[in-house]
């Protein structure tokens, strides 16, 4: 550790059936860290056996792990933070891969790839996660041009300087989506190591339901490109809008064309909306790149501001 401060990270609700396991695990694989369980209005015994695992127990009373994590990243100081689910589905061996590459300052965030290796096909009873991983890892990789494997394992390290500078938003498993996205879009160095995965234990009930997560993750989809891409996404839509317009245009023009008069006025007037439509749109795209890029900026010169207050500069 060189003296550096490890804090392990456990977000839980309802988590009894693991919770003393996975807290023993890590104070075992990590004893010179601190480890902190925070309770999310969990209804069992979780808080309970976690303290007598050892865990630092605190509470978060705003439901949904966005919120956990937020009040974790504001309240604890450490230098490196791994970040880790309480439901025993990750080993804590794997945790060290993790840590090392923050700890030498090679890496602000490092995520445990649980794809590569097959273990998650194999180990993952709920397909239609599978299924939403993989969808929203294409659009992201397509956007940003990366090669991630895993955008949505709950198993990471994180740098101070990314945990500190990271403005939560979500409030929700759309958590882990997020933490991607921020670290592709102000250009944070990521790395995935290949880890492990089971499936939970016998008595524990996983959180996700299918239909509400899939609403998430089209949701997230489509947040993506609006907050992110934004010219691609205004320009692909107006694009759309535009073509639509030439295609109801096209009648009332050859009537024009054959006749010396426009038959279909109905046509031409939704025609020419249209195209209006797809110029607002294109402008809109414009405008919010502009300020997109200039937020990122901004973004970037904060962090060099702080990284010269850190280091004694003026």
């Amino acid at each position: 550790m060189n003296g550096k401060k490890l804090a392990v990270l456990i977000p839980c609700y309802n988590e009894e059936a693991t919770i003393s396991k996975v807290v023993g695990d890590f104070k075992r694989e990590f004893p010179e860290a601190a480890v902190y369980v925070y309770d999310n209005n969990s209804t069992d015994r979780t808080a309970e056996l976690a303290a007598q695992a050892g865990a630092i127990v605190r509470r978060e009373t705003r439901q949904g792990k966005g919120h956990v994590v937020r009040s974790m990243f504001m309240e604890i100081e450490a230098d490196c933070y791994l970040l880790v689910d309480g439901d025993d589905t990750y080993p804590a061996e794997d945790g060290h891969k993790l840590v090392k590459p923050v700890l030498e300052g090679r890496v602000d965030m490092a995520a445990g790839d649980r794809l590569s290796n097959g273990r998650y096909a194999n180990e993952n009873k709920r397909r239609f996660h599978d299924f939403g991983n993989n969808l929203v890892r294409n659009v992201i990789n397509g956007l940003f041009r990366s090669d991630l494997k895993d955008i949505m394992t709950g198993y990471r390290a994180f740098s101070r300087r990314f945990v500190k500078n990271f403005p939560i938003l979500s409030g929700g498993f759309e958590i882990e989506t997020e933490m991607t996205l921020h670290a592709l879009d102000k250009s944070f160095v990521i790395c995935e190591e290949p880890i492990d995965y089971r499936d939970r234990p016998e008595g524990s009930v996983s959180k996700l339901n299918t239909l509400a997560d899939g609403r998430k993750v089209m949701f997230t989809i489509f947040s993506i490109f609006k907050d992110y891409q934004p010219l691609k996404f205004f320009g692909i839509t107006a694009l759309i809008v535009c073509l639509l317009g030439i295609l109801c245009g096209l009648p009332p023009i050859l009537d024009f064309i054959r006749y010396r008069y426009v038959y279909r006025v109905p046509l031409a007037i939704l025609a020419a909306a249209l195209e209006m439509l797809a110029i607002n749109l294109f402008t809109c795209g414009v405008i919010l790149d502009t300020i997109v890029k200039n937020h990122r900026r901004d973004y970037m010169l904060q962090l060099l501001h702080d990284a010269g207050s850190e280091g004694g500069l003026s």
